[in-house]
């Protein structure tokens, strides 16, 4: 994604952007009545008095105030749910929820449309025809008004639920997997080997996570300069100072600058490009919920589930075009079974049911991507050794272990 458009993604998902797009369309559909006037008949206004729209857009103002206000009671208690049953990280799809925000942006700009008809009116901006407008204009707000909160009501049933915040990370790392550039390979192969006469990229003044890399300016950068780029770093590496994030061969100053501009980095990571990411986050949800506090196994099952299908997704994942001007790092394999799986296995080996649910789910990865076996097969191993460690009765470890020596070799 460029970088131009990657700021445009993220400024049009903050809360206050649609907000204010719909405060500005609400102040825009009040003001521009008296321009519209004329087309209306002057009799049908005369028939509309001033105190009929008035005494609409009163109740509309004082109305939507009180929803408005709960409304966001009703958010920030969502997210305040999210972060203490689910995952602080999670709290991130929440803010961005779609209907969330039209809900909120409706309501506020019925007020301000509200507000501004009520002053309008009250200086005689309107005439007979422009009242006409206004009460329509009013009316049809009405009606998207209830519908809105009619699909508020039945949304705020499942906000920040840890069903729903589940199905929501699900997505968000089905969706980062779309964006991809090399399936995922194991650790030897990930990284190709760098040239020696290649020149190091740092980003000597930023310490954070990348969230987006702009391929478009990087192939324009080794177009003009005739050279090649090999990235060491892909959406969701931590970078410091102290680690190049590329190398260029064939290359000036102006075209390293250029590389260090297309890295985007920020101090929190985004699902955004970073499946990895997604999945980290489901098994912290898997993990707070083997906690001794909470004891849900029935979570950890599902999270399990769910990681499967983003691993499932990764392994038909066909990659970008091969470019040999802009050389991109796949994922390791190795890393994505053990960030997605190490964490259920090490709070759920007390859990049978976990433990045995664990197992099913490796060897069915293995199943799915038979090169991603190796990976599959130690992360079951390991599992299996926890359960055997931490299981109390016999029976249960020795079922574990079945399950495990029940992998085809």
């Amino acid at each position: 994604m460029s970088r131009w458009a990657w700021v445009w993604h993220v400024l049009s998902r903050r809360l206050w952007f649609r907000a204010a797009a719909f405060c500005v369309a609400a102040v825009l559909l009040a003001l521009v009545a008296p321009l519209t006037a004329p087309l209306i008949p002057y009799q049908l206004g005369a028939k509309l008095g001033a105190d009929a729209v008035g005494n609409i857009l009163t109740i509309l103002a004082s109305s939507m105030l009180t929803v408005t206000t709960f409304s966001l009671a009703a958010m920030v208690a969502a997210y305040g749910a999210a972060t203490t049953n689910v995952t602080p990280r999670a709290v991130t799809l929440l803010v961005q929820d779609k209907t969330s925000q039209n809900a909120l942006s409706t309501f506020l700009g019925a007020f301000l449309f509200a507000i501004v008809g009520i002053c309008a009116l009250s200086t005689g901006f309107y005439g007979a025809q422009g009242r006409v407008l206004l009460f329509g204009g009013a009316i049809a707000l009405i009606v998207i008004i209830v519908v809105t909160l009619l699909r508020w009501i039945q949304h705020l049933a499942k906000l920040g639920r840890v069903h729903d915040s589940i199905v929501r990370v699900e997505r968000a790392a089905l969706s980062a997997v779309d964006s991809v550039q090399h399936p995922p390979r194991i650790a030897a192969l990930a990284m190709p080997p760098v040239p020696a006469d290649a020149e190091p990229v740092f980003c000597a003044d930023r310490i954070g996570y990348v969230t987006n890399i702009d391929l478009g300016e990087l192939r324009d950068a080794m177009g003009d300069c005739g050279g090649r780029v090999m990235l060491g770093v892909v959406p969701g590496s931590f970078i410091d100072p102290g680690r190049a994030a590329a190398w260029v061969t064939g290359g000036d100053a102006a075209t390293i600058d250029r590389v260090r501009r297309a890295i985007t980095i920020e101090r929190d990571r985004s699902f955004d490009h970073d499946p990895r990411f997604g999945l980290i986050v489901l098994s912290e949800i898997a993990s707070r919920a083997l906690s001794p506090a909470v004891n849900d196994p029935g979570t950890a099952i599902a999270v399990l589930g769910a990681q499967l299908r983003v691993m499932q997704k990764l392994s038909q994942s066909e990659g970008a075009p091969f470019d040999e001007r802009v050389v991109l790092p796949a994922l390791a394999i190795e890393k994505l079974v053990a960030d997605a799986f190490r964490p259920v296995a090490r709070d759920g080996a007390g859990q049978i049911e976990v433990a045995l649910k664990l197992q099913k789910v490796l060897a069915a990865l293995a199943h799915i991507e038979p090169q991603w076996s190796p990976a599959a097969r130690a992360a079951a191993r390991e599992a299996s050794t926890r359960a055997s460690a931490a299981l109390a009765l016999r029976d249960d470890a020795l079922a574990v272990a079945r399950a495990f020596d029940d992998w085809p070799d």
